[in-house]
Parts: C-alpha cells; structure tokens; sequence
C-alpha cells in the first residue's frame, strides 16, 4: 500500500515537472550526439532527480473566516439605525411581549427601558397593552389614541404593525412589532383653542348685538316719536358700535401678527423718545381718570430692533391698563433701564388693587378678564395682553407679571 503509494506521488511529480523533464532529456540527448562531456550530462541528470524528489509547494491554509450576523439580526440593526433618526417615540416589541429596543427619542419621552423588559411592566395603559396583543395575534396594524398626563400632558397616536425579519432559513424567519407614538398634542390644542375663540368671538359680539336691535325695535315701536328717547339709544348704539369695531379691528390685528410671527424685525428703534411719545399720547385719558404718568429713561440712547408702530401698541396698551384698572394709586410709573450689554427692561408700575396670583398666568389669553364687568365697563376688548403677547413674541422679547394685592401691579418688557 505504501509502494502504491510512492509510485503514485512519483508520477504526480514527474507530471507536475514534465516541462523541466523534457528540457534536460532533450539537453542530455544534445550532448550525446555533439560528443559532449559525460560530466555535464551528470550534472544534467542530477537536476532532474532533484526535480523529482522536490516537495511540491504547499498551499497556502485559507483564511479564518468570521461568523457572519444572520441576516435577521442585520435586518434588525438596520431597523434600530433608521428608527434612532425619527423625532417620534419608536419601541420595538418581540412575539414575546418583550421590548427589543426604543430609539432615542422614545428614551427621552419615557425615559431608559432596559432590553429584553416586558411591555407590560413599563407601558401602564391597559389600551395600548390590548392593541399590541390582538396585533401579535392577528397580525393586523392597529392604532389608538392615549393620552398621557406625566411628566406633562400630552396626546399620543399610538400604532403598532409588524415587521417580519429574515432569518438564516425559511424556518428561523421571525417577526417583530413596531410601536410608534405620533405625537398630536399641539394640533389638539390648537382645535381647542380654536374652538374656544369661536365661542368667545361670538359671546362677546353677540351682546352688543343683541342691544343694537333692541334699541332698533324700541325706536320703531314706542319710542317712534320721543325725541329725548332717540337721543339716548343713539348715543348708546353707537358706544356698542364702536366696541364692535374695537373687537374686529383686535381680531384683525391678531391674524395680521400670527401670519408674521416667525419674521423677526430688524429695525432699530430708540426706546426713549417712543416711551415719551406713548406718555404724551395717553396724557389725557390719565388726567381724565385722575392719574399722574411719570417717565424714568436713562442718560444714554437705549435702542433695540423691532417694528416701531408694533412696539407703540405695546406700550400703550400697558400704560392705558395701568391708568385704567390701577388708577386707585392715582400713579403709574414707567421706567427703561439696560442697555450697553444689559438686557434692556422697560417696566409699567401702578399702584391699584393688583391682580390674584392665580389669574397671573391667564391674562395673555384671548378674551380672558379677572373682573369681567370691570372690563367691559372701561371699554376692553380682552384681546389687549393677547396682542402684546404676540408682538413680542416677534420680537423675542418677554413679558414679566409681578402683582401683589393691594401693592400694585408691575409688567416688565425684557429684550
């Protein structure tokens, strides 16, 4: 078996050498023939004997091939990588009911859920958890709508679908479900203060309305020929005329600033002399109400960007509130202060009744009054703060409230 086995690498070799063979037999037989030295020949025949008894090259060892992920675990870290791209909360959910991953935008809504964590014990509403299980039995994409009120109130669409992943095989394919949660909290506040404006528009023009065509059939009916009569219902249909006008003209001015409030301006206007302008221009509606208006600027010109006719109506507005609900202090107070690196404040002080701290965060919105009839007696709208408000977010500028009953209130500014 051995002999076999040497005769057989034998002809293996003189094969692979066949071309090294040839040449010295046709050298050897060369030499023979010219009458050539019997040494050379030997020296030819040695090297044919070293070419059979060489040792073939070995070839090379193949390279260590590393284990390749299946391609359901690729097709999983592919999911996870685009998912940690998106702004919605994402949660990847095994037939198991086990949390798989969540992208980063999941971890910063509801905080770290450890791999492998059952759904059940971080996710609490009992509507979600059926969702996901009727999914995982039926395969069928399902959706809800879940409110949440922690850490802060918020309204989620909540959908889960499957993703089947390929394993190695037809038999390790796998599948996994997707939770998203969209988030409609704005859209749902915007329709709730959509909702409420409507209802408040119109409670608001309805009564002077409904006083207008009073007054109508009074002087159409018995008051036809009384004279004295028409002066005083005239003279009373036109203030509820002019407060109608006041409302639509606040409401067009509030479309006109939402349409434009992401353009900030870039004017510069000089603080002093429009603090000065709006003392001069509200003087007489102060002295009428018994109210002294005193204007502290400083030495140096403060200037800030902004609209100029814009921050006109702010200031108005403040001081007008200011002689109007704090005139009981029968003073109020303006002072600009900043500048040259500081930011600058422009502050309205009165000394009346102050405002309840908890109608403090409520007097920007639209329509909402501390003292309703107080309100409607001085000829408000309830649309005034929600106009500052506006205006200055344009500008990037805030509005402080600092009140303190039987103090006064103080509305600051700051750019």
């Amino acid at each position: 078996m051995q002999e076999t086995t040497f005769w057989r690498t034998i002809g293996t070799r003189i094969w692979a050498e066949k071309w090294l063979i040839g040449l010295t037999l046709a050298g050897c037989v060369g030499m023979i023939v010219t009458n050539g030295h019997a040494v050379l020949a030997g020296a030819l025949w040695c090297v044919l004997v070293l070419a059979l008894l060489r040792q073939p090259a070995m070839p090379a060892p193949p390279a260590a091939i590393e284990p390749s992920p299946s391609t359901g675990e690729a097709e999983l870290a592919t999911l996870e990588t685009g998912f940690d791209a998106l702004d919605m909360p994402v949660l990847v959910i095994g037939p198991d009911e086990r949390v798989l991953f969540q992208n980063q935008a999941a971890e910063k809504a509801f905080g770290v859920i450890p791999a492998n964590s059952d759904l059940s014990g971080r996710v609490r509403s009992p509507g979600i958890l059926d969702m996901v299980r009727e999914t995982i039995a039926t395969g069928r994409i399902n959706q809800i709508e879940h409110s949440e009120r922690l850490p802060s109130e918020a309204v989620y669409i909540v959908r889960v679908a499957p993703a089947a992943l390929s394993g190695v095989g037809p038999e390790n394919a796998d599948t996994v479900y997707v939770v998203s949660y969209r988030d409609i909290s704005q859209a749902r506040r915007i329709d709730r203060m959509r909702s409420d404006f409507v209802a408040n528009a119109s409670h608001e023009l309805r009564t002077p309305l409904a006083s207008l065509r009073g007054f109508i059939e009074t002087l159409q009916g018995p008051a036809r020929n009384d004279v004295k009569a028409h002066e005083r219902f005239l003279g009373i249909m036109l203030e509820q005329a002019t407060r109608m006008s006041r409302l639509v003209d606040d409401l067009l001015s509030l479309s006109r600033l939402e349409l434009k409030s992401h353009i900030a301006p870039e004017e510069d206007v000089a603080l002093g002399p429009l603090l000065g302008h709006v003392c001069d221009t509200l003087g007489p509606l102060a002295q009428e109400l018994g109210v002294t208006i005193s204007l502290d600027l400083p030495s140096t010109a403060v200037i800030v960007q902004g609209d100029r006719d814009e921050l006109i109506e702010v200031f108005e507005n403040l001081v007008e509130n200011a002689c109007k609900y704090g005139q009981e202090g029968k003073t109020v107070e303006v002072s600009l202060s900043g500048g040259s690196g500081d930011p600058v404040e422009v502050s309205v002080r009165d000394r009346g009744p102050g405002i309840p701290a908890e109608h403090v965060p409520r007097i920007t919105e639209r329509f909402y009054r501390v003292n309703v009839e107080a309100s409607r007696s001085k000829k408000g709208t309830g649309l005034g703060l929600a106009i500052v408000k506006h205006i200055l977010t344009r500008h990037r500028a805030r509005l402080i409230v600092r009140s303190v009953l039987g103090e006064g209130t103080v509305f600051t500014v700051r750019f």
